[in-house]
């Protein structure tokens, strides 16, 4: 979950085939999918267990450069891990990057399977394929949780000593097709549905509480409607961009004889910059966000209220446990400066600064800004999609703190 918050404790076994880049398929040319960056002079993971178990076949720059010649290129990493969200946690990653014919954007396949030392089980399956000449954008969001969380109210003010863990089982399922307007211009529709079951609170200590908030929040919630997509995207590599800007709005409808729970509409606004810093030759990237998520008629369920770490990729507010903040309205700003430790891109860097704000009721008052700030290290898992494991360490306010994990770039 949230890409998974966690600090990995075991990357790659004995057996180097545990962390396999595999190809399947041939490419007529040799191009590099991590934009600006000659993939035969970089070096991953795979490079590092290849030199370590295989001294004797050295891998040189011409092996590499017919590595890249093939078209998909597959990461598998098995890890274990620890977060104040899940206790310690293993989990078991795969990633396909790669080109479909005439397509200049890169295709990602993304799944996971995790278990928590709380009982918590989790398995996305992510799919952002781009079609020939990128005419049409297929994304596929889905994932199912068995999750006992914390929930703390609602707004900003809320006491970080008076959470309350409720245990529930999710069932996302977001599909959307977009089409080609202009370049790199794409308007779509789509249907999003939501579903949460066996919804109870679980504090041992407070039986009384457990009766009124399983009440209050109801044994199951679900959200089904179509929605409407509008996309602005000219970066060259969707994984892990080095340029352009990423603009995404999503109108999204829930209704009843849709067997959604109540009537709402929300408006999702999610934009992103990335630029060469300091200068454009820079291999550095200072990437900005801006993620406003914003409930425009009627009231989500509890659960689908916009809150910290809920959204898609469950990465914002890096700093605070996911879910400590809920509100009607979320508004969301984060910059991060990614840097390069090794010349040959195998380690790297990053700082990060993030605020949110969330209106303090159901009603449209906002009330306090919650600041966050951290530090990371990248390890490059696949050169060649550019992948990379994303380990950060987030500060919040009242001592809130905590690990973050992810495969591939938080934004």
């Amino acid at each position: 979950m949230r890409k998974l918050y966690y600090i990995f404790l075991f990357l790659v076994s004995a057996n180097p085939t545990l962390y396999a880049q595999t190809t399947f398929n041939s490419d007529a040319a040799v191009r590099s999918v991590y934009h600006g960056v000659d993939s035969s002079l970089e070096r991953d993971l795979v490079d590092v267990t290849h030199k370590f178990f295989h001294k004797k076949n050295k891998l040189t720059i011409d092996s590499a450069k017919e590595h890249v010649q093939h078209k998909y290129n597959l990461a598998i990493v098995p890890a274990v891990g620890y977060t104040l969200q899940t206790g310690f946690a293993g989990i078991l990653s795969a990633n396909i990057g790669y080109f479909n014919n005439g397509s200049n954007k890169i295709s990602s396949i993304t799944t996971s399977i995790t278990y928590s030392q709380y009982q918590q089980t989790i398995v996305p399956l992510v799919l952002n394929i781009w079609t020939k000449n990128d005419k049409f954008n297929l994304v596929s969001d889905n994932r199912f949780i068995d999750y006992p969380s914390s929930i703390y109210g609602l707004g900003g003010r809320t006491d970080p000593n008076k959470g309350h863990t409720i245990d529930f089982i999710g069932l996302k399922l977001h599909e959307s097709v977009l089409m080609l307007i202009r370049k790199n211009i794409y308007a779509g529709i789509g249907y999003y549905y939501d579903q949460f079951w066996n919804i109870r609170a679980i504090n041992p200590a407070t039986r009384r509480i457990n009766t009124i908030i399983t009440k209050e929040l109801g044994f199951d919630e679900t959200a089904s409607g179509p929605v409407v997509k509008f996309l602005y995207d000219n970066r060259q590599n969707q994984i892990n961009p080095t340029q352009g800007l990423y603009a995404n709005l999503v109108l999204r409808n829930s209704f009843t004889f849709l067997d959604g729970d109540q009537n709402f509409q929300s408006l999702l606004i999610d934009v992103r910059k990335y630029l060469p810093f300091p200068h454009k030759y820079s291999k550095n990237i200072l990437a900005l966000w801006s993620y406003n998520w914003l409930t425009i008629a009627g009231t989500p369920p509890y659960l689908l209220l916009p809150s910290t770490g809920w959204d898609d990729q469950y990465n914002t507010g890096r700093g605070y446990i996911q879910g400590r903040f809920r509100g009607r309205n979320m508004v969301y700003l984060e910059g991060e400066y990614r840097y390069r430790i090794s010349r040959n891109g195998l380690i790297g860097g990053v700082v990060f600064a993030n605020v949110e704000n969330f209106s303090g009721d159901l009603s449209q008052q906002y009330n306090t800004l919650l600041p966050g700030y951290g530090l990371g290290v990248r390890v490059k898992l696949n050169k060649h999609s550019g992948t990379n494991l994303c380990v950060d360490y987030g500060f919040g306010k009242n001592g809130s703190g905590g690990f973050y994990v992810n495969i591939g770039e938080v934004f």
